[in-house]
C-alpha cells in the first residue's frame, strides 16, 4: 500500500468508533469528486482508520451478500469477498444491529491508503478482488441494486432503468411513462431506486418532464417520486430528491436540496421530516438503529447548486449518523480536505 498523494484529512465524534465496532460495520461510499471508493471502520473501540480505492468517477454502490458493484464512468466493476469458500445463492440482503452514540470531535491524520484499482486489502470484512465488469458507456450511471433478477443501474443520461445481462452488458428494462424515448439527454434526471423483495419498487426524478435537460428550469422544487409498477407519480414537488429507501416496510428519502432525511407516505402523497441535517445530503444505508448519510459541499460556482434553500449551510462534506429512534444526529465523521462531495453511502457487515 501507499499513502495517497492528497491528504484525506478528518474529525469525527469520539464515540462514533464505538458505534461502528458495536453494529461491526466498514462504512463505504463514493466521491465522485475525488475519484475514490473509501471505506470507514473501527480498529478498535476508540480509534477509526480509511482505505480507499481509484475509479474514474464512481458513484453508485450496491452491496449484498459478499460483493460490491461500484459504477464508474463508463463500466460497472463488482468485487467479490474472496475471503469466503462458497459465494452465497441471493443477491440481495438486508442488514441491522443495535448500538449507542453521541458527538464531540476528534480529529485524524492522513493514514488513508491507495491499493492497485480493483483490489482492496484490509475491509473489516475481508478481501476484495474484481469479478466481473459489465461495459455501461457513459451513460451517467447513478444508483445500483441488487435484486432477484441481477443487477439493476439507474442510467441517469438515458432517463431509464437497466438490468445487467449474461453479455455483460447493461439493457434497458423501464423508463418512466412521460419519457418519449431512451435517448441521451437526461430529461427527467432519474437517479435512485428503491427495493422491495428483490424487485425495483420505487425511483426518484428532479422533475416530470420530457425535453432536453427539463428537469433543470424547477429544479428546486420539481422532484418526484414514482411506483416503478404503476408508473404513477406518489410524490412531487419535492427538492432534487435522492436516495430512496425501504427500511421495515416504509419508505425514507433524502431531499437534497433542503438537507433533510424524511419518511414518505406514498398512499397520502406526503412525508414526515425525520430529521434537518446540515448539508446536500445524498447516500444512506441502514445498520440497526441508525441511518448513515452521506453530505456534500456545494459548489457556489455551479448554476444547480448555487440557488438550493441549503446551500448557505453545506459548507462540508462527510457521514453522519441519525439514530431513528431518536430523529436527531447522534455520530458524525467530517472531511477538512480531500472529500469535497460524496454520492453513495453503504454499510458492510460481514453477514
Amino acid at each position: 500500500m501507499q499513502a495517497l498523494p492528497i491528504s484525506f484529512r478528518y474529525a469525527y465524534s469520539p464515540t462514533l468508533p464505538k458505534l461502528l465496532w458495536r453494529l461491526g460495520c466498514t462504512l463505504v461510499f463514493s466521491t465522485y469528486q475525488a475519484g475514490k471508493v473509501i471505506f470507514i471502520r473501527a480498529t478498535s473501540p476508540d480509534k477509526i482508520e480509511q482505505h480507499a480505492l481509484d475509479f474514474p468517477r464512481p458513484m453508485g454502490l450496491a452491496v449484498s451478500d459478499q460483493r460490491i458493484a461500484v459504477a464508474t464512468r463508463e463500466e460497472v466493476v463488482v468485487l467479490t469477498n474472496t475471503s469466503v469458500e462458497e459465494p452465497p445463492e441471493s443477491h440481495y440482503a438486508d442488514s441491522g444491529t443495535g448500538a449507542v452514540g453521541n458527538s464531540a470531535y476528534r480529529t485524524e491524520g492522513p493514514e488513508s491508503q491507495h491499493v492497485d484499482p480493483g483490489i482492496l486489502v484490509g475491509a473489516a470484512e475481508g478481501t476484495y478482488v474484481p469479478e466481473k465488469t459489465y461495459f455501461s458507456g457513459e451513460v451517467d450511471t447513478h444508483d445500483l441494486a441488487w435484486g432477484k433478477d441481477g443487477l439493476w443501474a439507474i442510467n441517469t443520461l438515458l432517463s431509464s432503468m437497466s438490468l445487467a445481462d449474461n453479455d455483460s452488458r447493461f439493457e434497458a428494462q423501464w423508463r418512466p411513462p412521460f419519457v418519449s424515448d431512451i435517448v441521451p439527454e437526461d430529461r427527467c434526471h432519474l437517479n435512485s431506486v428503491a427495493m422491495v423483495d428483490g424487485q425495483p419498487e420505487y425511483v426518484t426524478a428532479f422533475g416530470e418532464v420530457d425535453t432536453f435537460e427539463g428537469w433543470r428550469e424547477n429544479r428546486v422544487s420539481g422532484g418526484i417520486v414514482m411506483d416503478v409498477s404503476s408508473g404513477e407519480v406518489v410524490l412531487e414537488g419535492l427538492p432534487m430528491p435522492h436516495s430512496p429507501r425501504v427500511y421495515d416496510g416504509k419508505l425514507y428519502l433524502l431531499l437534497s436540496g433542503t438537507g433533510e432525511l424524511v419518511r414518505a407516505e406514498p398512499e397520502a402523497g406526503g412525508y414526515e421530516v425525520i430529521a434537518q441535517l446540515p448539508g446536500f445530503v445524498r447516500g444512506m444505508a441502514r445498520c440497526g438503529d441508525y441511518l448513515f448519510v452521506g453530505l456534500s459541499k456545494l459548489r457556489k460556482s455551479s448554476s444547480t447548486f448555487a440557488a438550493l434553500p441549503i446551500s448557505d449551510q453545506a459548507l462540508f462534506s462527510g457521514i453522519v449518523a441519525v439514530s431513528l429512534s431518536e430523529g436527531r444526529i447522534v455520530e458524525h465523521l467530517r472531511y477538512e480536505t480531500g472529500v469535497e462531495e460524496i454520492y453513495d453511502v453503504q454499510v458492510l457487515t460481514g453477514d
